[in-house]
């Protein structure tokens, strides 16, 4: 449904410097589904986003919706944003304050290339805030609308044009940690229920996780890995997507042998010999680093019985209970490793422990930190 090929985006600062956006984007959507660009500030993924939206002019590259180019820089194209027929929502929401709900959410039909007669616009308003659960709210000032609710208008005017895509920058971050999750839900029922090929952009790794049917994690104005939630969170390519999707542990070691039984590699690291499955690249002798998730890092006060060797001692250097988790460290030699467990687990400080490492939960990456 939508292609971006090899995008470059580059303008000048407010101090004159060239900055490189976008540097060799590629990507492809299908229709229907929500694609994400995560990453940290300044990564270029915002860049690549209004690219598609037409509000930048990339320097380089080929955008296509629908097989028809939007943009190209070879066959001189470019469509301007209000020719594209997306639908667009920033961080800031932009309602129109002196509006009701169903003006704010009737104003693209009005303003549009198209003439609606005013039972079309009737029927296709109540219809997207039927949708976004505001029906009821049609006649009430915008303003008076609670956070979330302002925020559903925003992607109620969005969604009511049918746009082939759409686009959303940042949309949840104004909202507070609660009602952000609580959006997440909606956002991901509405999307769903409306089939409607989304792009989303964010910084916030929880909310790609939970929203996205693929993630494409950016650094430097690049991609640096694609793929599902599952795959980005459980086999990251490198020590930077590892960092920035979840929390994680990089414990240093070197490549020991790549023949141990049942596909495993070995590995000689600071907190003692570990197995982890074999992935190929690796060479004996090479400098990795094994990444395992806090929440497989199991806790044991009794010595565990195991098939395999991937077990420490350590002592409890400090704990945090959060409610439904209790965030442990454990101190192994001079390394601190992160568990996160069940509130049963009743070690206290100071006391020693033994940890357990699954395997096949043993990310290798190359380099060390």
């Amino acid at each position: 449904m939508l292609t971006v090929n090899s995008l470059f985006t580059e303008y000048v600062s407010d101090k004159g410097a060239i900055v490189k956006a976008a540097q060799d984007v590629s990507f492809e959507v299908p229709e229907g589904k929500l694609f994400t660009l995560l990453g940290p500030s300044g990564c270029g993924k915002t860049t690549t986003l209004r690219s598609i939206a037409g509000l930048e002019k990339p320097t380089a590259g080929q955008i296509e919706v629908a097989g028809v180019a939007v943009y190209s820089s070879q066959k001189n194209v470019f469509v301007q944003p209000n020719k594209r027929g997306f639908g667009m929502v920033f961080q800031s929401y932009a309602i129109w304050p002196h509006m009701t709900v169903f003006q704010n959410a009737s104003f693209p039909l009005e303003v549009g290339n198209k003439n609606y007669t005013a039972k079309e616009i009737e029927t296709k308003v109540m219809r997207t805030l039927e949708a976004v659960e505001l029906a009821q709210y049609r006649d009430r000032d915008a303003t008076r609308l609670s956070g979330g609710q302002q925020q559903r208008l925003a992607l109620a005017r969005a969604l009511v044009m049918e746009p082939k895509l759409l686009l959303l920058d940042e949309p949840l971050s104004n909202l507070d940690a609660k009602l952000r999750e609580k959006m997440r839900f909606e956002l991901k029922k509405i999307q769903r229920e409306m089939g409607i090929t989304t792009i989303y952009v964010t910084h916030d790794q929880s909310e790609a996780l939970a929203l996205s049917h693929e993630i494409a994690v950016m650094r430097d104005g690049r991609i640096v890995q694609r793929g599902t939630p599952r795959e980005i969170y459980e086999t990251p390519n490198s020590e930077f997507v590892a960092d920035f999707v979840g929390s994680i542990n990089f414990v240093k070691g070197t490549v020991k042998d790549l023949n141990a039984p049942n596909s495993m590699m070995v590995i000689d690291t600071e907190i003692g010999v570990l197995q982890a499955p074999l992935r190929s690249g690796f060479v004996v002798g090479e400098q990795v680093q094994v990444c395992v998730r806090p929440e497989d890092v199991f806790l044991s006060e009794e010595v565990p019985q195991l098939a395999h060797n991937n077990h420490c001692h350590g002592t409890v250097f400090a704990k945090i209970f959060l409610g439904e988790v209790l965030d442990f460290q454990v101190k192994v030699g001079e390394k601190v490793m992160m568990a996160r467990v069940h509130p049963s687990q009743m070690t206290p400080v100071d006391h020693p422990i033994h940890i357990v490492l699954d395997p096949k939960d043993c990310i290798v990456i190359k380099g060390h930190a």
